[in-house]
């Protein structure tokens, strides 16, 4: 395995507020190593997270309030857990959120930014994962990413058609990451995206060729000199290859 997802990452006016609700929310613990950026993972764990992705989030002065083309999902236990969840993140400052959905089983919410999330019914395939579910991303071609986001990171298919595609690491371990197709969809700014990191990882470099022989393009988002390498996938959706320092 070349690379593994670390973290899911977003765009905040407030990285302290924002990192606080999801540090809530998730039962997790939050810190700052340096201004601008805070980082959400399970209390007393080491970066990476051994058994699945941590958050980070990053200030930027004025992120889209639109909606976005990755969200996340979070798991529930039982109609019990689900309606405390929810009850819960209202309180910290959730809203409801209209997407577009119908009478459906699980409940959409926005956090105090705008992002919109979804808190999912009880689902036996989401029992193991912690209490972020799955990666979601709204996509034109699922068989397509499905092929390409499984050849990045060697993950394992679970589900293709042209409607959804799920993958999860081989390891059986973490959030599983969905590929959902949208119709009518559109170019947006990327407020959420993933974050890789290399094995090993001064291997930055010969992971970036790879993924470019896959598919993959440099993306300019004005990262300027940073020690990450920002790609776009096939369908232009940007993620970051992380390296040394």
């Amino acid at each position: 395995m070349a690379l593994r997802l670390v973290q899911v990452n977003f765009k905040a006016r407030d990285d302290s507020a924002l990192g606080r609700f999801w540090a809530e929310a998730l039962g997790w613990g939050v810190s700052s190593e340096e201004p601008g950026a805070s980082s959400v993972m399970p209390v007393g764990s080491a970066w990476p997270v051994p058994a699945g992705a941590s958050i980070d989030v990053i200030a930027v002065p004025d992120p889209e309030t639109v909606k976005d083309r990755a969200h996340i999902e979070l798991a529930t236990t039982s109609a019990a857990h689900h309606a405390e969840l929810v009850a819960r993140l209202k309180e910290l400052g959730a809203t409801p959120a209209d997407a577009g959905q119908a009478d459906l089983p699980w409940t959409v919410l926005a956090d105090p930014e705008g992002n919109v999330f979804c808190v999912l019914e009880p689902r036996d395939i989401y029992r193991d994962t912690g209490p972020i579910a799955a990666v979601v991303v709204d996509c034109a071609d699922p068989r397509a990413m499905a092929r390409f986001w499984g050849e990045a990171m060697d993950w394992t298919p679970h589900e293709v058609t042209d409607d959804r595609a799920l993958l999860r690491s081989a390891i059986g371990v973490g959030p599983y990451l969905e590929f959902l197709r949208t119709p009518h969809l559109k170019d947006r700014w990327n407020r959420v995206h993933l974050d890789l990191l290399p094995y090993p990882v001064d291997g930055q470099a010969t992971e970036v060729a790879r993924l470019e022989a896959l598919g993959a393009t440099p993306a300019d988002v004005g990262q300027g000199d940073v020690p990450w390498k920002v790609l776009a996938d096939p369908e232009g959706n940007n993620f970051c290859v992380l390296g040394p320092g």
